[in-house]
């Protein structure tokens, strides 16, 4: 009877993949909405729409995080948005790391100086954008 048993949790292990005990390993998707503090980071499966006090950036591509959470991609950032959207994007670089159900997230124009974070994100809470409204869709 244990060999049967010890048979079978070896069969659900191979097709389910072993569990993550501890509740730290990265997400491979990280669709859905990510909101903190002035901050927000909603994604699907081809693309992720950010904002970062009146700020807001596009990535275009799907966000995957390496096997350590960590991830860098290109996009674009506008840091004139708000009061008047001057239109100005500047391309950038999105890089942070996820732990479970937590993301740090800096945004770096790659032509100018600018740096915007980092940023603590949760994911499933809805953000708190202060004086500055959140677009649920990207402009």
């Amino acid at each position: 009877m244990l060999t049967k048993a010890v048979v079978v949790l070896a069969a659900a292990t191979a097709v389910l993949g072993p569990c993550d005990p501890t509740g730290v390993r990265p997400p491979k998707d990280l669709a859905g909405t990510w909101g903190g503090d002035n901050a927000a980071l909603i994604a699907d499966d081809t693309s992720a729409h950010v904002h970062i006090g009146c700020t807001y950036g596009n990535i275009h591509q799907q966000i995957v995080p390496d096997a350590n959470g960590r991830f860098d991609v290109p996009g674009e950032h506008n840091i004139t948005a708000h009061p008047v959207d001057r239109g100005i994007l500047h391309p950038a670089r999105f890089a942070g790391r996820v732990i479970a159900g937590t993301m740090t997230l800096t945004v770096t124009l790659t032509d100018t100086t600018v740096t915007l974070g980092p940023v603590l994100l949760a994911y499933g809470k809805e953000p708190r954008m202060g004086p500055c409204p959140i677009c649920r869709r990207p402009r």
